[in-house]
């Protein structure tokens, strides 16, 4: 417990690195168009938000960044996304400092991408790195065949690349000004831009696994639970969001029926901590208001660029509580047993995010602003997009307070951390055996 804790400590310490990096980057007058200097909160609201790869934003990136400010943005997205360690280790291959990971160093990694054994450790590392920059690098070409006839070369391949990497890494900001919702007629840029998120929250060991599989012949449980989890909520996402938005039929006389499709689908994808938009939420009808706020509470795949408790957990409970109701003691999926200690700790993560996204709420209620109009899920959407670095907001982020800003920063940073190291690195208790057992009994439950 106190190597684990050492571990958290350091994870935790190196996100708060990139942030004070970025934040003092972020302040200089070059980093704005108007060459004059930002607030301090909201210099660090913005580093922590990229850091984080959530997308939330209190000043416009297009309009308040200077080229400078945008690419320091892009930057601390890229390394939050795919995890400093991972940069770290690259950075000193690349300079030779160590030819061979530590052990110490291959704990972090380990740690960082959330890998089962050390021995994963160095060919997860090269899949990791080779898959962010195949995917980005592609959808950077994809994307040039739209913008550079658009924009010229020079400002077309900027947004490619500034575009490509925030899809990939579920970042969320953009340099549009109004997320892409300039471009939901453009159905070319839809499909490439729900493959780039996608491909980034689906996670490295899933990609590695689906790589392999033409030598090994299977998929580790962990894909597999992975897939099919991802795979049901979007289809019933989908499908859901179909009918809450009657297929965007406010849009019929603007968008032919295929197009109307593809920005639903689009609007199902997005909440998986993508934070990327082609409609303005307060548009939305409450039914898909409520659903969002679901999808962005459950998230993308551990290992992945993605937030939220995740969809193994999600996988996890829904078949631990179907186990329940048909009276077995025992949670199966794929001839696969989970193991008691994977349903308890999936039970603690829900608990714990529950309680934190119960105090957030409860504290900015008290300190913010409810537009006449709306009710208080103006606030939970928000509280929610924090904690699954989504960066969607129904429009409180520019209006927060001082307390609000600090309130979602919190919340930005155990989301992307998550919420055990968070705890790790805080915890100075060292685990203790119980020698003494008290008899069982049962209570009334439900």
């Amino acid at each position: 417990m106190r190597f684990l804790d050492t571990l958290s400590k350091k994870m935790v310490f190196g996100f708060v690195l990139i942030i004070a990096l970025g934040t003092i980057l972020l302040s200089l007058p070059a980093a704005t168009r108007t060459g004059q200097e930002t607030s301090f909160l909201n210099v660090v609201f913005t580093a922590s938000s990229a850091t984080c790869i959530t997308g939330l934003t209190v000043v416009n990136t297009a309009t308040h960044w200077s080229i400078f400010g945008q690419v320091v943005i892009l930057g601390m997205a890229e390394v939050g996304a795919l995890g400093y360690m991972t940069f770290a280790v690259l950075l000193f291959n690349l300079i030779r400092r160590h030819r061979n990971m530590g052990l110490s160093t291959q704990l972090m990694v380990k740690e960082s991408l959330n890998l089962e054994t050390l021995s994963d450790t160095k060919s997860v590392m090269k899949y990791v790195i080779g898959l962010s920059a195949a995917f980005q690098v592609g959808g950077v070409g994809l994307l040039a065949l739209d913008f550079v006839p658009r924009y010229g070369w020079g400002r077309g391949l900027y947004v490619s690349v500034y575009h490509s990497v925030m899809s990939f890494c579920n970042a969320g900001f953009d340099v549009f000004g109004n997320s892409l919702e300039g471009f939901r007629h453009d159905p070319y840029l839809l499909i490439v831009t729900i493959i780039l998120i996608i491909s980034g929250g689906l996670g490295f060991l899933v990609w590695r696994d689906l790589l392999l599989y033409h030598e090994r012949k299977r998929l580790s449980l962990n894909s597999k639970l992975t897939l099919v989890t991802t795979g049901t909520l979007f289809v019933v996402g989908f499908v859901a969001l179909l009918v809450t938005e009657g297929n965007l039929s406010r849009f019929a006389d603007q968008m032919a029926w295929p197009n109307r499709v593809l920005n639903t689908l689009f609007l199902s994808v997005t909440p998986r901590t993508a934070g990327i938009i082609t409609l303005p939420t307060h548009s939305l009808h409450a039914g898909s208001i409520f659903l969002i706020m679901i999808l962005m509470f459950v998230g993308g795949t551990p290992g992945s660029t993605a937030g939220g408790i995740k969809t193994t957990t999600f996988g996890v409970l829904m078949l631990q509580s179907i186990a329940q109701l048909r009276g077995k003691d025992d949670v199966e999926f794929s001839h696969r047993r989970f193991s008691q200690a994977n349903i308890s700790r999936a039970l603690l993560l829900v608990f714990l995010a529950s309680i934190v996204i119960a105090v957030a709420t409860l504290i900015l209620t008290q300190t913010e602003k409810i537009p006449r109009g709306y009710g208080l899920e103006y606030i939970v959407f928000e509280v929610l997009s924090a904690f699954g670095t989504v960066g969607l907001s129904m429009g409180l982020t520019p209006d927060l307070s001082a307390v609000g800003k600090i309130v979602i920063i919190l919340l930005m940073f155990i989301g992307r951390v998550g919420i055990f190291t968070s705890l790790y690195s805080l915890s100075k208790r060292q685990t203790r055996v119980n020698r003494i057992r008290y008899p069982e009994e049962n209570i009334l439950i439900g």
